[in-house]
């Protein structure tokens, strides 16, 4: 079903293995302070590329669309890129600092065939917000590139992959970086005829399911589309051009140390908020309990129904927030949503809390001004000191992201954090 080939990569040509100075974050996490101090470590830093210098309107001159392609047409010319010689298949590692060990998650880098999700070969669980899809398309139309890759998941339970990036694996990297976290990532690069035919065959009948990456991925669609367009209008009809392909990371999703992360979320009312009322309305659906202090998200269990850890501004305690066992969630929840959706932590927080009680929905945009996305479980409940009411959340489980993927449905946005993030700049991609 998926279409995978090696593709010849643009790489940093360094005089040894550390490219720690050019690589950088995914581009949405990254803020103006922070791509200020990547550029002064090193002015050809990827970010350049990711986020360019310029206005976002793409019909002003000078705007960062025009300054990127700019600056990737300039550092292919004057060698700071390089490409490959050969298509290739390249191998992440990336090793993370955790409890005092190391943990290791694995992916192999290369061209998917871009489809549609209905086609049900590729497929997303994240809904993608317009406004950074805009900004991604004009950047891959101006500069036909992938500088990052889209981390996607398959299923591959017998571990018939890792033999093969074993072998790939056998040498020394090629490159090495350390993030501002600790975390190495590792990259291996095979030319390996063998290799690439193994992989693509292995994954010829399997599903991609998107982890990270759902605006690259859909954007590089349209723009394939466009593509598409422009050379039937042409009279052209190329072969499988680059354009029909986008850069992924692959990750087998039973790899048990895939880590999995939940995101949290701070909120404010849309007028003047009232902890003990906002209490009362959650008591039809969910049992509300205080908790002792200490580490709250502790409290919160794997398993069982939906759950939060609760805390609210100006309340000292933090409270556990359960649903009860007597409510139907598939009643309590009319949307037209499968029963996998309507049990997922982040659907019921969703529509039984953010929306009746504080008028938070992501249908209406200008109630998100009002909701933020927190990964670090102390600072969302510190941030009830300005903000109204924060919840801790559980991850979602694997299975659940396969069951509502399969079933052609969305989670809602920041559903899930797989961590660690994967960085840009390792490999660098032409879509001509």
């Amino acid at each position: 079903m998926a279409r995978v080939r090696p593709f010849a990569a643009y790489r940093y040509r360094r005089p040894g293995q550390d490219i720690s100075d050019v690589t950088a974050p995914p581009y949405d996490v990254i803020s103006p302070v922070e791509r200020a101090a990547l550029l002064e470590k090193d002015a050809h830093n990827v970010v350049a590329l990711e986020l360019p210098e310029g206005p976002l309107d793409p019909a002003v001159p000078g705007n960062r669309y025009e300054t990127g392609a700019a600056t990737w047409n300039g550092w292919r010319a004057e060698g700071v890129l390089t490409r490959d010689e050969a298509p290739g298949v390249y191998v992440l590692e990336q090793l993370t600092p955790r409890a005092g060990d190391l943990v290791r998650r694995r992916a192999f880098i290369v061209e998917v065939g871009l489809e549609p999700f209905s086609a049900g070969i590729v497929l997303p669980h994240e809904r993608t917000l317009p406004k950074a899809l805009g900004d991604r398309f004009q950047l891959i139309r101006a500069t036909a590139a992938n500088f990052s890759q889209v981390l996607g998941l398959f299923d591959d339970p017998a571990g018939e992959t890792d033999a093969l990036l074993d072998a790939a694996t056998a040498g020394e990297p090629v490159a090495v970086a350390t993030d501002s976290d600790g975390v190495v990532s590792r990259l291996w690069v095979s030319s390996d005829a063998t290799l690439a035919a193994a992989l693509s065959d292995l994954m010829g009948d399997k599903q991609i399911f998107i982890a990270d990456g759902h605006h690259r991925y859909t954007t590089a669609l349209a723009y394939r589309d466009e593509r598409r367009e422009t050379a039937a209008a042409a009279g052209e009809s190329p072969l499988d051009p680059a354009y029909d392909f986008v850069m992924m990371a692959l990750v087998n999703m039973e790899d048990p140390e895939l880590v999995v992360m939940p995101t949290h979320r701070v909120a404010d009312a849309e007028g003047p908020f009232d902890s003990e009322a906002f209490y009362q309305a959650l008591e039809p659906c969910f049992k509300v309990e205080e908790l002792a202090p200490g580490n709250p998200h502790g409290a919160l269990a794997s398993g069982g129904p939906p759950a939060y850890i609760v805390k609210t501004r100006g309340d000292a305690r933090a409270r556990l927030v359960t649903v009860r066992p007597d409510v139907d969630l598939d009643e309590a929840i009319s949307l037209d949503r499968s029963t996998a959706w309507k049990h997922l932590d982040v659907a019921v927080l969703q529509e039984l809390i953010l929306d009746p009680v504080l008028g938070i929905h992501p249908d209406r945009t200008e109630s998100l001004e009002r909701l933020s996305f927190v990964k670090n479980a102390h600072d969302a409940l510190d941030a009830t000191a300005d903000h109204d009411v924060a919840f801790l959340l559980r991850p979602t489980r694997m299975d659940q992201l396969r069951t509502v993927a399969n079933a052609g449905e969305t989670m809602p946005q920041k559903s899930t954090y797989f961590y660690p993030k994967l960085l840009s700049g390792l490999v660098l991609r032409s879509a001509e």
